[in-house]
């Protein structure tokens, strides 16, 4: 059975490895020696490349590798109205390593107006001929889950339930801004839902006071109060990540902890679940997806390192997976982004291109 509307048998969660051109254009732009309109010629230039890249491996769906982008979440944050971003204390901390010290705060009211991403997608929908578009934002409750708290103003905000209907209405607004300018394929990636999987990240939660079950609740809420009206033909996938940095991670435990309130209750079209190794845990928690009602495309292809899995181990899984939701309803992709920050993951852009290519194959023979 083929799947010919989004998500697909086999599709992809975002980001490419940054070719050099990107590189070296970026460092000249902080140099001052090419200006903005220089940079994104390169730009334009190399995503014109990302996107038949993925058409020659077989994929029926394209994005434009966040190949714009220095993160996949500050980027998009940093158009929104009401948020600043900050030079933090510290990096994020991922197993062994930081990223930069950056952070966002929200100083003023919540809003989505004349986003500067809404032109990167109206360029990747321009050049992406028969293949699908798909555009890749951070989740709503990203925002939040970092700072909690102490990254909201409290004179803004002083009552969060209104920070959170605005954050709701804000993420609305985006969606429909999206689908204005020809989106029909959005992607929300979310952290968060991983984090509340883990026994150490719960830990913390409840250390700055608050109740990561009570945060489960209050994010499905938000989601589901964003995608309120969203127009039949648009589809949206939420990607559940354990983070992914220079093929490091943060979070380990398997999503029985939020399975019954994300899958059970979020209003998505389709779950992108990472499945690559034993820190995703098995597969039971997926009998909490809703039968006929949204697809689960599930990430057995590691973009952590270059090494290839083995088709028929793959396939094993796709088979254990359908014992708890149907057959039809589940899809293949690599389990993140081949570069979730501009520093990319572990291994060369013709292993990227080889694990793509495994992806459609296998998806090939399995439908």
């Amino acid at each position: 059975m083929s799947r010919h509307t989004a998500p697909y048998r086999a599709d992809i969660v975002g980001s490419f490895l940054r070719p050099d051109s990107i590189k070296h254009a970026r460092q000249q732009f902080a140099e001052g020696a090419i200006d903005a309109q220089t940079l994104r010629a390169v730009e334009d230039e190399a995503i014109l490349h990302v996107v038949q890249h993925q058409c020659d491996c077989g994929l029926n769906v394209v994005t434009d590798g966040e190949f714009r982008r220095a993160w996949w979440h500050f980027d998009f944050f940093d158009g929104l109205q009401g948020v600043e971003r900050y030079d933090s204390d510290q990096g994020i901390q991922f197993s062994g390593v930081q990223t930069k010290a950056h952070g966002v705060r929200v100083t003023g009211k919540l809003g989505f107006g004349s986003h500067p991403m809404l032109d990167d997608f109206r360029y990747l929908k321009s050049i992406s001929g028969d293949a699908q578009p798909k555009m890749t934002i951070p989740s709503p409750s990203v925002l939040h889950f970092r700072g909690g708290r102490k990254d909201i103003d409290a004179t803004v905000y002083p009552d969060l339930a209104e920070y959170f209907d605005d954050l709701a209405t804000t993420w609305r607004d985006a969606i429909r801004a999206f689908y204005d300018a020809g989106c029909r394929y959005l992607q929300l990636d979310d952290t968060v839902w991983a984090y509340l999987c883990s026994d150490q990240q719960r830990q913390q939660v409840r250390e700055r006071g608050d109740d990561p079950d009570e945060l489960a609740k209050t994010y499905a809420r938000v989601l589901n109060k964003a995608l309120e009206g969203k127009p039949d033909d648009l589809t949206i996938g939420l990607h559940v990540c354990r983070g992914n940095f220079r093929s490091t991670w943060i979070s380990s435990g398997g999503y029985e902890p939020v399975a019954e309130v994300l899958f059970g209750s979020v209003n998505v079209d389709a779950f992108f679940l990472e499945y690559d190794n034993d820190r995703s845990g098995d597969f039971a928690p997926l009998r909490f997806v809703r039968p006929g009602k949204q697809q689960v495309v599930l990430g057995l292809i590691t973009t952590k390192n270059g090494e290839l899995e083995n088709p028929q181990g793959v396939k094993a899984r796709l088979a254990e997976a359908a014992q708890y939701v149907a057959k039809e309803q589940i899809c293949l992709s690599p389990q993140c982004g081949f570069a979730s920050t501009e520093e990319g993951n572990s291994l060369t852009e013709a292993q990227q291109w080889q694990k793509v290519r495994l992806v459609t194959e296998i998806a090939a023979d399995v439908w």
